[in-house]
């Protein structure tokens, strides 16, 4: 049976950005579409929908809409749509678990049951096994009077590139087998970012060592294309670009981002001494980027 490509929603209109690039997602892997609302009654709703029965069948309303929706615009996609009650992390967690990648709005999202909070995102992000794309709409307009293709216009602006941000420090073969398939998939080039940093005690030098400058900048560039090296064999459609940059790695992915259509970057699944988390790059990189990131989990 084949893992869908899962998407949460809450009927805002950042939820309905993740769905239609889930929907291009899933046509681009071959994949059924899986729509998945968490609902949970909020006391604070508009009047017009106060009483839980009320916020339920208008959440049920909108996600049978959003399926026919995605199902009229991408002719032949199989979408299937679930209504589930409970711990909106602990479902998310579970869609996570029975999908190839879960997509996720990447903003605070709507009242009426706006269970997608950044809290909530970032609990998927440290606790899944599984690969999680989170969307950011962009400059949408009101789509009351769009035609389905000024929708798909407006919610997925393609660019030219997909990036991965690589650590060879802890290198993954998950991360870096993900970013060259969506590469392979989308056909188009992927930008691959090291970023390294002189030693602590290199700043305390008399003077500047330009030939040591250029003997460690060799060093991580040979390291560089030897991890690459298989990866390039097993994808020779891929043009991979590989870039070894001094500085701060946050800084340089999200100037890449700014001309991506996909920033890929990895999760380490070891707990720390405080739990779960996410990381201070890749905790940046979701917060900021301008394209959707994906968060390949890792050993």
């Amino acid at each position: 049976m084949l893992r869908p490509v899962t998407v949460g929603l809450d009927g805002s209109r950042e939820s309905l950005a993740a769905a239609e690039w889930a929907a291009r997602e899933a046509v681009l892997r071959g994949l059924p579409l899986h729509l998945v609302h968490i609902w949970e009654w909020l006391p604070d709703a508009p009047p017009a929908i106060a009483e839980p029965v009320a916020q339920q069948n208008w959440a049920a309303g909108a996600l049978r809409e959003t399926a026919v929706t995605m199902e009229r615009r991408h002719p032949g996609l199989l979408v299937s749509a679930q209504q589930v009650s409970g711990s909106a992390v602990k479902e998310l967690l579970q869609a996570a678990a029975d999908s190839e990648i879960l997509v996720l709005g990447s903003r605070n999202l709507g009242r009426v049951a706006g269970f997608l909070t950044g809290s909530v995102s970032l609990a998927v992000l440290a606790h899944t096994t599984r690969p999680v794309i989170l969307v950011r709409p962009g400059e949408l307009t009101d789509d009351s009077n769009m035609t389905d293709a000024d929708a798909a216009s407006a919610t997925w602006r393609p660019r030219p590139a997909v990036v991965l941000g690589l650590d060879l420090r802890q290198p993954s073969d998950a991360v870096i087998e993900f970013a060259f398939d969506c590469a392979k998939r989308r056909q188009a080039p992927l930008r691959i970012i090291h970023t390294w940093n002189f030693p602590p005690l290199y700043g305390f030098a008399a003077s500047p060592q330009p030939e040591m400058d250029r003997e460690l900048q060799a060093a991580e560039e040979r390291a560089l294309t030897a991890a690459l090296s298989p990866w390039r064999d097993r994808f020779p459609d891929v043009a991979a670009e590989e870039n070894v940059l001094t500085g701060t790695a946050a800084r340089h992915l999200l100037h890449a981002a700014s001309q991506a259509d996909l920033v890929v970057v990895g999760r380490r699944t070891a707990e720390a001494a405080l739990g779960p988390h996410i990381g201070h790059v890749t905790h940046a990189v979701i917060h900021h980027a301008a394209c959707p990131v994906a968060v390949v989990p890792h050993e």
